[in-house]
């Protein structure tokens, strides 16, 4: 994993090889509040130890909040053993976010802080506001705007794979050049296969709303880090609906795809 430090917020980042489509980043963030935050605890693959790596950054025995914005896989790796070695920190997540997670781990309520979009949280010095971004792939995604310092948390949203390992590890997006738009929408059509069936101006109207708050950075779970964001990343996520739909390898790509490794046990 790489670490990056913008004002405020530290980046956990961590990438995932997609074959066909690049590298997609997957980050995961501490906010340095007063109260400090955990945003996501990225990877759930066994190779992963989230703990080890926050430990570099923050004694994770300091955390008081865990947002998850939503619990797939790979914003879960470090849950549970982070909510050990945070005996302090509250899990901030929704109803529907809560009951998914309790299928694979037992929750203590205790633990838990149920907070709605359109709701807000106050860590100390600054209040998080909740919403739900225009794009997401589960039900429960909520991001949030950090009313201190203008730092905005989009979940899935905004996210793209990158080309390169590099690119995916990058501390800035702006080193990605002009094939940003063209990934983002790729993204889009493959992390929120339903925006193809919605009314361009109702989307647009979940979008406003994020533009209107006028973040300082745009911190996406998938995207390297957004400082002074334009009106470029709004206007290319309103074009999510008018894009091609995603079409993923079938068998016979497969086959093909198997056919050109080495047997098991070949010289």
């Amino acid at each position: 994993m790489h670490i990056h430090r913008i004002g405020d917020v530290t980046i956990l980042n961590d990438a995932s090889e997609i074959p066909g489509l690049g590298f997609l980043p997957v980050n995961a963030y501490v906010l340095h509040a007063e109260q400090p935050m955990v945003i996501d605890t990225g990877l759930s693959t066994v190779d992963k130890d989230f703990v080890s790596v926050l430990a570099e950054v923050l004694d994770p025995a300091d955390v008081r909040w865990l947002w998850i914005t939503h619990p797939d896989r790979d914003h879960t790796g470090g849950l549970w053993k982070l909510l050990q070695a945070a005996p302090r920190a509250r899990l901030v997540t929704t109803f529907l976010g809560l009951g998914i997670m309790t299928c694979e781990w037992e929750i203590p309520l205790d633990r838990v802080f149920l907070l709605n979009p359109g709701q807000a949280l106050d860590v100390g010095d600054r209040r998080l506001h909740c919403f739900r971004p225009p794009l997401f792939d589960n039900p429960s995604t909520t991001g949030f705007l950090d009313d201190r310092t203008g730092a905005l948390f989009s979940s899935d949203c905004f996210g793209a794979p990158m080309p390169s390992a590099e690119l995916a590890a990058s501390a800035d997006v702006r080193a990605v050049g002009n094939q940003l738009r063209d990934f983002q929408l790729l993204w889009a059509s493959v992390d929120s296969p339903w925006v193809h069936q919605v009314d361009p101006a109702r989307f647009r109207a979940t979008v406003d709303p994020i533009r209107a708050m006028g973040a300082s950075a745009v911190f996406s779970t998938h995207l390297p880090p957004v400082p002074q964001p334009d009106d470029q990343l709004f206007e290319t996520v309103l074009l999510a609906p008018q894009t091609n739909p995603f079409v993923g390898p079938d068998q016979a790509a497969l086959e093909a795809l198997l056919a050109t490794f080495e047997p098991a046990g070949a010289p």
